[in-house]
């Protein structure tokens, strides 16, 4: 009798489940068989949208736009680092990082699919004159974190873009 509570309770548990939705990110599925990568190749962030595009997706990343069946532009690549609070004695206590990507999509005649858009995160942090040197290490990690961010977060956005009939 108690083996059968624990098959129905486990069978209950994974129906749930099931029936949440959940269900693991798998693959980048990118509306375009071809992307050209329009970019400073030396930048960490296309090195990293590179590889996830090429171990994720079954889009060919090409070496010209003409080759491609779209091009990505990447307008601008921004690290900023503002005070966001200051203690009793005028010291700076926490600051925000951003972290900003802006682009925009354009098909092979080089039309926009979309106007210009950016994607923009934030970390809060806090400083401590006596630890300069670990909140610096710290800055630069959350800044790393940001870019590994803000390239899924562009690989969801191209994902879920719908180019319509007009605009090939």
């Amino acid at each position: 009798m108690k083996t059968l509570k624990h098959i129905v309770t486990i069978v209950i548990l994974a129906s749930l489940l099931a029936g949440c939705g959940f269900q693991l990110r798998g693959s980048a599925d990118l509306p375009f068989t071809s992307l050209y990568i329009n970019g400073d190749r030396n930048s960490m962030f296309v090195n990293d949208l590179s590889r996830n595009i090429r171990s994720a997706s079954h889009t060919r990343l090409t070496d010209t736009p003409q080759e491609a069946e779209a091009t990505l532009a990447l307008l601008g690549e921004g690290r900023f680092k503002d005070i966001l609070s200051i203690g009793a004695d005028g010291r700076v206590r926490e600051f925000r990082l951003r972290y900003t990507i802006t682009y925009q999509l354009r098909n092979a005649k080089g039309i926009a699919l979309a106007p210009p858009a950016a994607l923009e995160l934030h970390r809060d942090i806090t400083f401590n004159d006596a630890d300069v040197l670990a909140k610096e290490a710290e800055e630069g990690m959350m800044f790393t974190d940001m870019q590994h961010d803000a390239v899924q977060l562009l690989l969801r956005r191209l994902s879920a873009f719908k180019p319509n009939a007009a605009q090939s």
